[in-house]
């Protein structure tokens, strides 16, 4: 008879959420059980190959065999359309270290007033806004550390909305900037804004195992070769493996949790690849599976004990759903703002920021990030394929198109992040006539934004559009869109103190089940106007520090 292991903690997930946990409890000592649903890679199996990474699924699935179904709400009726028909992926990377091996690493803390929005403006008409059950004091020593562990680059920046700090610069001297950071900070400064030197995740300085960053061009939608990308699995999941006390289960999709009669969870069930079904046994349990399924998956393992979906006794699970509010915006670089040789300088960063108008008297605002366009080749010879009035173009006109684009003048854009307003049109939620391979109802995302979204975001665009101007900057562009972007993802399993109106307590632990714990991303009940990676992380190792000191393992 086999002898059926049980593990301290079973973390379904290894992305920003999930490392923390692994992390801290396997030094600590415990036996920690990592079920991943992608396979392990590491640094060796990485290229820039655009082809592999940007125009194929290799790291994410066939949208044919794992979708999503998108709710759109068109002329006043909301309609159904599944991901496979329309290629919008929401799928961020299913490998170990799952999405975090694919971001940029810009990394903005929350300010204090984010952790008290409804305090601070009051109740938005048509949005969920409430204050979160911690403050920016209590997860500040958090954001520290991410810094120093995770690895986080940079020179602090004194402005009016800058976070109070407990040390006084990075962990990590800033990354080598391009020239055009100088245009930008000269450009703020004679129009009076206060151009902020963005901090990344990516380390200047060798790590441990760790290469330091050599400035390759290609960041974001890449996993990093040289391991100076803060991703979980390269800063955090990696070194822990030294411990002996993670196991790893790659190509493992969890989609049920099982509970006992004291409704606790008890198993957690999952497929391989060859649609195996297995088990696991564990003391207590992690979610963290990114935020869509996350919630898809407390919803399908409904139960006579949780008959609406496990910890969902508020019926607030997959609810107040937060995406990424703003848009995006270009202008055309060149040699009249600077020289061709400075110009054409390659792998070097914008790191350039303003948050100026992150809180006004009347809202709340956002943030502006500068950088130049994605160095993917067939991507950018592809946006100059038609002319301005649409058609398509070859022959001649296009080679030419094509050389003085990539020769003469460069791309730079901003990206809007406004603070994506929780409301009632924004949710996950099963629905059984849609199912994956295994047979398993697919998450049905209703996206609805609120109006303050597009509002804040236009706002923020016109001054990033000044900024462009002031620089002298050609053919300025800006597309502010109430739709979201699918590679940043929160909520549906927001945290508070009253177990009707949340899911989580203020530890990320379940109101309604006592060993089950959400540390992606959705236990945030409002996002701040910032990519919300730094404080997942920074959530996490709290998280992590509670279950340390609870007893419950």
């Amino acid at each position: 008879m086999e002898l059926k292991l049980i593990y301290d903690v079973c973390i379904i997930g290894s992305g920003a959420g999930a490392g923390p946990i692994a992390y801290t409890l396997a030094k600590e000592g415990k036996k920690v059980l990592i079920l991943e649903k992608g396979d392990i890679y590491s640094e060796k199996d990485f290229s820039k190959d655009e082809m592999a990474y940007s125009r194929r699924d290799i790291f994410t699935p066939n949208l044919k065999d794992e979708y999503h179904v998108i709710e759109e709400k068109i002329d006043g009726e909301w309609y159904k359309f599944p991901t496979y028909e329309t290629g919008w992926s929401f799928w961020n990377g299913n490998f170990l270290g799952g999405s975090s091996n694919f971001m940029s690493g810009y990394f903005h803390r929350l300010k204090p007033n984010d952790f008290k929005l409804k305090s601070t403006y009051g109740k938005y008409k048509g949005a969920n806004v409430v204050d979160w059950p911690i403050s920016y004091d209590e997860l500040e020593p958090y954001y520290d550390k991410v810094e120093r562990v995770v690895g986080v680059s940079g020179e602090y920046t004194s402005y009016a909305h800058a976070e109070p700090r407990s040390s006084k610069n990075y962990a990590y001297p800033r990354l080598q900037e391009h020239p055009i950071s100088e245009v930008i900070d000269k450009s703020c400064k004679e129009l009076n804004y206060t151009s902020y030197k963005v901090p990344r995740a990516i380390i200047s300085e060798k790590k441990n195992a760790r290469n330091a960053c050599y400035y390759s061009n290609f960041c974001g939608s890449y996993a990093c070769s040289s391991g100076a990308k803060g991703s979980s699995r390269a800063a955090l999941i990696q070194p822990a493996l030294e411990t002996n006390n993670i196991t790893i289960i790659p190509n493992a999709f969890v989609f049920k949790l099982l509970t006992n009669k004291d409704k606790k969870i008890q198993k957690a069930l999952y497929y391989t690849k060859e649609k195996t079904q297995k088990s696991v046994e564990a003391k207590l349990f992690v979610l963290a599976a990114q935020a869509v399924e996350s919630s898809r998956l407390l919803l399908n393992s409904k139960n006579s004990d949780f008959p609406n979906g496990l910890a969902n006794s508020s019926g607030q699970v997959g609810k107040n759903m937060l995406f990424t509010g703003g848009g995006v915006g270009s202008a055309i670089i060149d040699k009249s703002i600077l020289k061709e040789e400075k110009l054409f300088q390659t792998g070097l960063f914008v790191n350039r920021g303003l948050q100026d108008w992150y809180f006004t008297k009347e809202f709340k605002g956002g943030t502006i990030d500068f950088l130049f366009d994605h160095a993917n080749p067939i991507r950018k010879a592809l946006k100059l394929t038609s002319n301005k009035e649409g058609k398509l173009i070859f022959g001649e006109e296009l080679q030419d198109k094509l050389y003085k684009n990539f020769t003469k003048s460069r791309i730079l854009n901003f990206e809007i992040f406004t603070d994506w307003m929780p409301n009632d049109d924004c949710f996950v939620t099963i629905d059984e006539n849609y199912k994956d391979k295994y047979g398993v109802p697919v998450a049905t995302i209703r996206i609805g934004a609120h109006p303050q979204d597009v509002k804040v975001g236009e706002f923020l665009a016109q001054k990033a559009i000044d900024v462009l101007k002031q620089m002298g900057a050609k053919d300025i562009k800006s597309d502010i869109s109430p739709l979201p972007s699918a590679n940043l993802q929160a909520g549906g399993c927001r945290f508070g103190d009253d177990p009707k109106k949340s899911v989580l307590n203020k530890y990320c632990q379940s109101h309604d089940i006592a060993n089950l714990f959400v540390t992606d991303g959705s236990f945030m009940p409002t996002g701040g106007s910032v990519p919300y990676t730094w404080t997942i992380y920074a959530n996490s190792f709290r998280v992590a520090d509670y279950i340390k000191k609870s007893g419950l393992i």
